[in-house]
């Protein structure tokens, strides 16, 4: 595509050692990690925001690191562009093999464990457990999620929802021993047990759990930033008021929404 490759030419021009920028000639494959986070979270609230044009720029943001990135690559001899399209085209279709090979009909569930399976063999000179190869630098909500995702790919998984829901009171009850004994430590554990069980319900009930809590982390802010406004309207101090009128005025709030 002619837009493409003009992207593709600008980069080798920011990176040119006689004619670029200083501060693009300088940046390494490391170096760049954390605007590439950066970037890809600013992506992520465009899409939860629903906000298209940001969505737009946002993802050409994401397009100009991989083309960073592939550019160093290219001047380290390490591989090229043409590598990295080969590569995952490759790795696409040998991992639908429904589509490209058997022409099949199979479910969400058995695409998802066939990819697991496929993927294990692929990685299985590297990685001696199906675990293995999950960035632990992750938000632990993902890791979990893609943990049981992992170990559901074998078959260690209930088959619906309703084993999850037992083993949350059952992990709730165990919080509960622990909360009361004041045991610090156990309840840290017991807390941790209740939110990966909490990650499985999800699962099972094909919710991300990240995106669930991000969307009651937005809607808390919402009604809190209401509840300030509130205040800063009526002329009142936030910081000098109690519980009972602030959960008022919040429940008053919802009414609303």
């Amino acid at each position: 595509m002619k837009e493409f490759s003009e992207l593709v030419s600008v980069i080798k021009r920011l990176r040119n050692r006689e004619k670029g920028c200083p501060w693009d000639i300088k940046q390494t494959s490391k170096s760049l990690v954390p605007n590439f986070i950066e970037e890809m979270y600013e992506a992520v609230e465009a899409i939860e925001s629903d906000d298209k044009r940001a969505l737009c720029e946002e993802l050409g943001d994401i397009l100009l690191h991989v083309g960073m990135q592939i550019e160093i690559a290219e001047e380290n001899g390490d591989f090229t562009l043409r590598d990295v399209l080969q590569t995952i085209t490759n790795k696409l279709i040998r991992r639908h093999p429904h589509i490209f090979k058997d022409d099949c009909e199979k479910t969400v569930v058995q695409i998802k464990q066939d990819w697991e399976k496929i993927k294990m063999e692929e990685k299985k000179a590297h990685r001696e457990s199906i675990l293995d190869g999950i960035p632990h630098s992750m938000p632990a909500l993902i890791v979990a999620q893609r943990i049981q995702d992992k170990a559901a790919s074998i078959g260690f998984d209930w088959d619906d929802e309703k084993p999850v829901l037992q083993k949350m009171k059952e992990e709730f009850l165990e919080f509960e021993e622990a909360y009361n004994e004041k045991n610090k430590s156990e309840i840290e554990k017991e807390l941790g047990d209740i939110v990966f069980t909490v990650v499985n319900l999800a699962r099972k009930l094909e919710i991300d759990t990240e995106t669930a809590l991000r969307v009651t982390i937005n809607k808390f802010e919402t009604r809190f930033k209401k509840i300030e406004r509130y205040f800063k309207d009526n002329q009142m101090d936030i910081y000098h008021t109690n519980l009972e009128k602030l959960d008022e005025i919040w429940e008053e709030i919802k009414k609303y929404e």
